[in-house]
């Protein structure tokens, strides 16, 4: 009897031990697949923020392109406007330009201010407020309804030291998109 007994026990043993190494072998196989679900998981949330990152991105290089575009259009109109009054030759499309080229600013502005960060936004309203004050002191020379101290000579001087706002504003705007590092002067 003892010797059945010893068999038995070592068929109930090798029976044990054969599914005990199929159970053993299929966890290992879960785990296995388990992280490697997880690595899947990490590499699509990575590739998303990736994605979001460079939609973020491109939206703001084409907000600061426009912007850019906006402001050169607006500056470049207000010197024209010069011209025609330093000459005295103000006509009624320049007027119509300038007021076009205003309000194309104001609102690409406006749409900026829903995207720039914070360091940009502060040179892009500045740029603004030259431009605002400038516009300003040509519709009251156009006008004939300029201060004392106002003149054509006065708003030569405002618009040359308007470029210095939109270089500052172009700089920050390079150096956020990574184009430009922070301590290149602009």
């Amino acid at each position: 009897m003892n010797s059945s007994i010893s068999q038995i026990v070592i068929a109930v043993l090798g029976i044990g031990g054969t599914l005990s190494a199929a159970v053993i072998t299929q966890r290992g196989a879960d785990r296995a697949r388990a992280r490697e679900l997880e690595h899947t998981r990490q590499l699509q949330q990575d590739e998303r923020e990736y994605a979001t990152r460079q939609a973020q991105l491109q939206a703001r290089r084409t907000c600061y392109a426009t912007l850019s575009a906006g402001t050169r259009d607006l500056a470049n109109v207000m010197t024209q406007v010069l011209h025609a009054l330093e000459k005295g030759e103000m006509t009624g499309e320049l007027r119509s330009d300038l007021d076009r080229a205003r309000r194309d600013h104001r609102l690409r502005h406006a749409e900026a201010q829903m995207v720039l960060p914070d360091t940009v936004s502060e040179v892009a309203s500045t740029a603004n407020r030259h431009l605002g004050d400038l516009y300003g002191l040509l519709m009251r020379l156009d006008g004939g309804t300029a201060q004392p101290g106002e003149s054509v000579e006065a708003a030569w001087e405002s618009l040359n030291k308007l470029w210095d706002p939109l270089w500052e504003m172009r700089h920050v705007m390079r150096v956020d998109l990574g184009i430009t590092a922070p301590e290149q002067d602009p």
